[in-house]
């Protein structure tokens, strides 16, 4: 039986402590006796004991426009093997919309319990400080932190939310002199998507995090929402009822983002090869950059399609 009583959507309370160099403690011991293994079989014969999977979108169920083969497929067996499913994503939205998002794309609302974002954590973090802000993204992102009532500056801001590049500057360069001037300033950056990159319809395009690594190289200051910082995954955790660590698995394909985070909050991991790493092996000193120890993931797959 699921963990959850009924399907619901949720958010996460904002990172705060995490700081700019993600020096959290490390659990090094949650391989449990897979090793990395690159086996297919890994799906097809799931330990009993993962009664809670977090499994990430993006890279993983779909490429931002289409679902990837055989993903909901994946999703709708574990739910009909009595696991929780819970989909953990860095998008800069609300839960809600990336509700609307999965739907449309075609994801059934049974192949899931609930959903948390990184866009969440923002928002929170947004509206607790309670002055205009300024602002890095689309216009629909703009709409939606404005429809949360979240006023927007385009000047005198001590304070710039940051959910992606704006669509008629989509280089990193193009935003070097805003950026020094922000970071001279003293204007903390809230970047509410730590990706730097995802793969949208078989194209690579940066995220809201690649214009926080240029901002943080030029000495600006930068509080960042979701994986792979630890709130997000205590709240994804609570949605699934908190169940023993041993019992969870996290899905991913971001090496930086689902694998480090799910490390560092003690979790087994599942890699995924063919998302933003587009088809690249699990590097094997993957452990040692991150201090991780010999923490590895419990196996790696091509895709959830086995």
């Amino acid at each position: 039986m699921s963990f959850f009583a009924t399907p619901a959507l949720s958010f996460m309370v904002a990172p705060t402590q995490a700081g700019q160099n993600g020096k959290v403690k490390v659990h090094t011991a949650c391989t449990r006796g897979y090793g990395a293994a690159m086996t297919d079989s890994f799906l097809e014969n799931m330990p009993d004991r993962y009664r809670l999977i977090l499994c990430d979108l993006w890279g993983c169920v779909h490429d931002g426009v289409n679902l990837y083969p055989g993903a909901a497929a994946r999703l709708l067996r574990w739910k009909a093997e009595g696991r929780c499913v819970v989909l953990i994503t860095n998008a800069p939205r609300t839960a809600e919309y990336v509700q609307r998002q999965v739907s449309e794309i075609g994801l059934p609302r049974g192949a899931w319990d609930a959903i948390t974002t990184g866009g969440e954590a923002g928002v929170d973090a947004l509206t607790v400080l309670g002055e205009p802000v300024g602002f890095l993204g689309t216009p629909m992102d703009r709409g939606v932190l404005e429809e949360r009532g979240i006023e927007i500056a385009n000047d005198c801001f001590r304070h710039l939310a940051c959910t992606g590049l704006a669509p008629d500057r989509m280089a990193v360069d193009l935003y070097d002199a805003d950026l020094r001037r922000w970071a001279a300033d003293g204007v903390v950056m809230h970047c509410l998507n730590p990706d730097r990159v995802v793969v949208r319809g078989g194209i690579l395009e940066l995220c809201a995090g690649s214009l926080a690594d240029a901002y943080t190289a030029v000495g600006g200051k930068v509080e960042w929402y979701g994986k792979p910082y630890p709130a997000i995954y205590d709240h994804a955790l609570k949605l699934g009822g908190n169940p023993p660590k041993e019992q969870v698995l996290a899905v991913g394909d971001g090496l930086q983002t689902d694998v480090l985070g799910a490390a560092r909050a003690g979790l087994d991991c599942l890699f995924v090869e063919g998302g933003i790493g587009a088809g690249e092996p699990f590097p094997a000193d993957f452990a040692a950059q991150n201090g991780l120890g010999d923490w590895k993931p419990v196996a790696t797959v091509p895709s959830l399609a086995g």
